[in-house]
């Protein structure tokens, strides 16, 4: 399989081949429908990669959960290196390929906030919120007081949906709202609310909805 992704580049590689190169070294066959076996049973690439290790463990050894880890914390640095490059309106792009990176595929909904400066350039991104299948908790006010101790006037909010749905739940919306107009009194711009699901992510303010 190194030959095949040597000759024809890892561009072309299916998700099975690339969980399979991560199984610890082996190239046996068996391995390759172990690795197909991950794909299906945790949703794809980035499930597998994002699996609890509880989970994890009925399936591979601690030397390939480290490999799935360490493939996924690279993707995320990567990606934050890049939302931080340059302002993060301007390269918005780069601002959900972290949130993809970081929220796709994890078995409970996290909430997250980048924080941003007056320029739009990034402060810090950090987690508010981790919770269950199908809710994170998240306190607007922490959220904001957040906001004013490290200086940030604007913010994009982000988190995921288990479930592999993207769309806007009515307590995603109704909590958006609660920052969006706490954060006017304070000086403090709500720019989006990403939401990230299995193949895609939304975005509040291309629905209309901030």
């Amino acid at each position: 399989m190194l030959d095949l992704a040597e000759r024809f580049g890892v561009d072309v590689m299916q998700d099975a081949e690339i969980v399979h190169l991560q199984l610890d070294g082996d190239d046996r066959i068996e391995s390759f429908e172990l690795a197909e076996r991950l794909i299906e049973r945790f949703g794809g690439l980035a499930g597998v990669l994002s699996a609890d290790r509880v989970e994890l463990r009925r399936y591979v050894g601690e030397a390939t959960i480290l490999n799935f880890k360490i493939l996924r914390e690279a993707a995320g640095r990567v990606s934050l290196a890049a939302m931080a490059a340059r302002p993060v309106m301007s390269s918005f792009g780069a601002v959900a390929d972290f949130f993809r990176a970081k929220l796709r595929g994890l078995p409970r909904e996290e909430f997250w906030v980048a924080f941003l400066d007056k320029k739009n350039q990034l402060i810090l991104v950090e987690a508010m919120g981790v919770g269950t299948v199908d809710h994170a908790p998240v306190y607007p006010r922490e959220v904001l007081r957040r906001a004013l101790e490290v200086g940030a006037t604007a913010l994009v909010l982000a988190h995921n949906h288990p479930s592999g749905d993207p769309e806007p739940s009515r307590p995603d919306i109704g909590m958006t709202k609660v920052i969006v107009e706490a954060g006017k009194v304070l000086g403090v711009l709500v720019h989006d609310h990403l939401i990230v699901g299995s193949q895609k992510i939304e975005s509040f303010r291309a629905l209309g909805l901030l």
